[in-house]
């Protein structure tokens, strides 16, 4: 890469930086101007155009960003599991930890999970089906269990933790830490149903001669 790509690729990150860096409980995405983004980027208004076509897909970007930034940190906490440990408690952890270090990663799939712009809705959407997905053929490969069980358990998981993750953004770390207990505790009690279901269908299943 040339230095002239290495310095657009800076800026670029820049300005997703400084979007993300303004977003707040109080901040959604749809209320940030082109001009705050670009003077937190410490850029002029006109450059942002050399990098993105309009704020929305400087949004849609963040989306996309967000989304892969917490699958790979979910993908670890299953790696160190691997070493030792509850994959349950780990992945808890590590998604605590994330919430904890940078918020604003999960603030925007939060925000326009619900907002007012159809793209973004369904771009945080498609981050939510890379998640269940990713999770229900992690589940299938080391549970033996069937897909469609393994994906009904994966939604479910996945919906305890986004739901928990909104409540968590902006708790005390004293109250976080109970609601990851609380959080650990029910994505156990999925796992034992989705246990005992495959069993009941591998009972019922019929025998071969």
């Amino acid at each position: 890469m040339g230095i002239r790509a290495q310095q657009k690729e800076k800026t670029r990150r820049a300005l997703v930086d400084a979007a993300f860096n303004q977003l707040s409980a109080e901040r959604s995405f749809s209320s940030l101007s082109l001009r705050e983004v670009a003077r937190e980027a410490n850029i002029a208004p006109t450059s942002f155009y050399r990098h993105f076509k309009d704020m929305n897909e400087l949004g849609l970007t963040m989306v996309d960003e967000g989304g892969l930034a917490l699958r790979q940190m979910m993908r670890k906490g299953r790696q160190r599991a691997e070493e030792g440990g509850s994959v349950i408690q780990i992945s808890v952890e590590t998604f605590m930890e994330v919430l904890e270090s940078n918020p604003n990663v999960f603030r925007i799939l939060l925000h326009e999970r619900s907002g007012t712009s159809a793209p973004f809705r369904a771009a945080v959407a498609r981050e939510i089906e890379h998640f269940i997905s990713e999770l229900a053929h992690y589940t299938e490969q080391t549970t033996q269990r069937s897909y469609e069980l393994a994906r009904a358990q994966a939604e479910a998981l996945v919906t305890l933790v986004f739901n928990a993750g909104a409540a968590a953004l902006d708790m005390k770390r004293s109250e976080r830490k109970k609601l990851a207990e609380q959080l650990v505790l029910q994505l156990r009690i999925v796992a034992h149903g989705a246990h005992t279901i495959q069993h009941k269908m591998e009972k019922r299943a019929p025998k071969g001669d």
